[in-house]
């Protein structure tokens, strides 16, 4: 998906809360700063060509990152954008796994053969140290990083 981020970053936000991987389309480099830090995965400038447009949705469909170059001086490192606020611990990797497996809480602690509370605990955990605020957004976000594949 493209927008301006000219005209509306605030929507980046929604959409990308949704999964949807967002390309802004920036006017000059205070555009796309304001595109990144609205949560774009992609920006370019205005000056395209088809080509360019085409393999950076495919690349950001993938989860990946891109930035025009001509953008990019002032757009925050993308590394800090991402990083977990703390280390996913082996176990929560397990856990996170088995979430984007879609999986109930229930069906993971008999997979692991830990309790429901256990499971519950660790998904809080991965919450808060992927900065979201559901399972889905975790799994997203998770994947984004290249915690896990999907």
């Amino acid at each position: 998906m493209s927008g301006s981020a000219d005209e509306s970053p605030e929507h980046i936000a929604d959409l990308d809360a949704l999964g949807a991987p967002v390309v802004a389309l920036a006017r000059d480099e205070s555009g796309a700063t304001d595109a990144w830090a609205a949560g774009a995965r992609g920006v370019l400038s205005r000056d395209f060509d088809a080509e360019t447009l085409a393999s950076t949705l495919n690349t950001v469909a993938r989860g990946l990152v891109v930035a025009d170059p001509g953008l990019s001086a002032r757009v925050p490192a993308i590394h800090e954008q991402s990083a977990p606020q703390a280390e996913v611990t082996p176990r929560e990797l397990q856990v996170l796994g088995l979430m984007a497996e879609g999986m109930p809480n229930k069906t993971i602690a008999a997979r692991l053969g830990i309790s429901e509370h256990t499971v519950k605990f660790h998904v809080n955990a991965l919450l808060n140290k992927l900065g979201a605020h559901s399972r889905t957004e975790a799994v997203t976000r998770a994947t984004r990083m290249g915690l896990i594949a999907l």
